[in-house]
């Protein structure tokens, strides 16, 4: 036994490659001996042939063939070979299909003729086998290929549109996760808020009357040095032993004091209750400068580390929104500011400018600038898209700026960057006074902190 040609068993057998698409032919001829040639002409190749005999069957015939090519007579008896070409151009499912005119007819004109209704192809009969059979293959691959373009195109245009589903998915999950979040933010704020305010307003209340027995008690005090200037020896030692003219002075200032960190816990309750205010169906008109004092309240924490705030305040309409929404936006904003400018341990001066402006009948603007050292150019462009962040593991989840992007798109608005290496960072946040067609719920939550609750 020969094995010199035997492949070795560890060598894999070489794949071959795929045949290229086989055509199929739809001929349309009244001649049946017409067929019968075409039938031996591509008898000894891969092409499959139907026949219709009758050009007023010939569009039917092909929708139900799917040829990838047609042959067809010029003159036939029941229809011109020129109106069914017309008929094929002009239904879907024919119109790209290659034609080829085959024809006993060798004029110029009635060529151009042919060509100018739609035919890719004219031969005169009966032509040579290698050259019909080059021709049909030709015009088939052709065709074959647009297809597959088309479809690949159609692919990819559906690839697309599933991809941006799934990113609006995505993001309407986030959104969905963010107003949970802040919702049960805003219930927790609001518990606290009640908390507190309920012992800060004895406090408060017990202040006044605290203040009114104080001056009581010292003017009592000095009516008595008035009438016995010379008091008893052991009163004279106490009087020393307490430094009694400092108490008098101090005890004033020190009731004015606590009025003064009372008031302050009063103002940071109502900013808490401003701030996590649970927003209503409808949206409600709203002053976005208590948005942002209040934002700014609760983050003073952190400005108090070296940084100024600088506002410059427009006189502004009340703006039709959801106001915790919106103090959202002014939070994650403002704290991206901050954690930029703390970064900067050499830098002395550090400031966060807050700007408001009316500029247009329907429109405001705010613009938060920070002096710290700027978004490089490479990543400005990712800066809005969902869990890109730029802080380490732990310190960002990379929604921030998304969610605004999100919610100030949800008030008919928009929000630009503007930012250089070296030269700070400013968002300019654009906003509809007017909401169209925003049903406003009426603004019926009061802040009285002053009496218990």
């Amino acid at each position: 036994m020969d094995t010199a040609f035997q492949t070795p068993a560890h060598r894999p057998t070489p794949i071959a490659a795929p045949a290229p698409p086989s055509a199929t032919v739809l001929l349309v001829d009244d001649q049946s001996t017409v067929n019968e040639a075409v039938q031996c002409m591509i008898a000894d190749t891969d092409i499959t042939c139907h026949y219709c005999a009758k050009g007023a069957n010939a569009l039917e015939m092909a929708i139900a063939t799917a040829p990838t090519v047609i042959l067809q007579d010029l003159i036939m008896p029941s229809l011109s070979g020129m109106e069914l070409v017309k008929q094929f151009r002009s239904h879907p499912d024919t119109s790209d299909i290659p034609i080829i005119m085959l024809s006993t007819n060798d004029d110029p004109q009635t060529k151009a003729e042919a060509f100018a209704i739609g035919i890719n192809d004219y031969l005169v009969k009966l032509p040579d086998p290698i050259e019909l059979v080059a021709r049909l293959r030709y015009h088939s691959q052709a065709y074959l290929n647009r297809q597959a373009r088309t479809a690949a195109l159609v692919a990819q245009a559906q690839a697309k549109e599933l991809e941006e589903m799934l990113a609006e998915l995505r993001r309407t999950q986030t959104q969905l996760i963010q107003t949970e979040k802040l919702s049960s933010l805003g219930q927790m704020l609001a518990g606290i808020a009640h908390e507190i305010n309920n012992p800060v307003n004895f406090i408060f209340g017990n202040l006044t009357y605290i203040d009114n027995y104080v001056h009581d008690f010292l003017k009592l005090i000095e009516l008595y040095e008035t009438v016995y200037p010379d008091p008893d020896i052991s009163i004279k030692n106490y009087q020393d032993d307490i430094d009694f003219e400092f108490i008098q002075e101090d005890l004033l200032k020190t009731l004015q004091s606590t009025r003064i960190g009372t008031e302050r816990i009063v103002q940071i309750v109502l900013s808490l209750r401003n701030f996590s205010r649970q927003d209503h169906a409808d949206m409600k008109l709203s002053n976005i400068h208590e948005g942002i004092n209040s934002t700014l309240l609760i983050l003073s924490h952190r400005l108090k580390q070296g940084i100024e705030v600088h506002k410059e305040y427009e006189n502004l309409p009340l703006i039709e929104c959801h106001q915790a929404q919106l103090n959202q936006v002014f939070m994650n904003i403002l704290n991206n500011a901050i954690d930029a400018l703390m970064e900067q341990e050499e830098q002395v001066h550090k400031q966060i400018s807050i700007q408001t402006k009316h500029t247009s009948s329907n429109q405001v603007e705010v613009r938060i600038f920070d002096n710290g050292p700027g978004i490089p150019d490479s990543i400005k462009s990712q800066l809005f898209e969902p869990f890109f962040t730029t802080k380490p593991v732990g310190k960002g989840t990379g929604l921030g700026l998304s969610i605004c992007q999100q919610i100030i798109k949800n008030h008919q608005g928009f929000i630009d960057v503007v930012s250089e290496p070296g030269k700070g960072t400013e968002f300019i946040i654009h906003l509809a006074i007017h909401q169209p067609e925003a049903a406003i719920a009426p603004d019926d939550e009061t802040d009285d902190l002053t009496a218990a609750d």
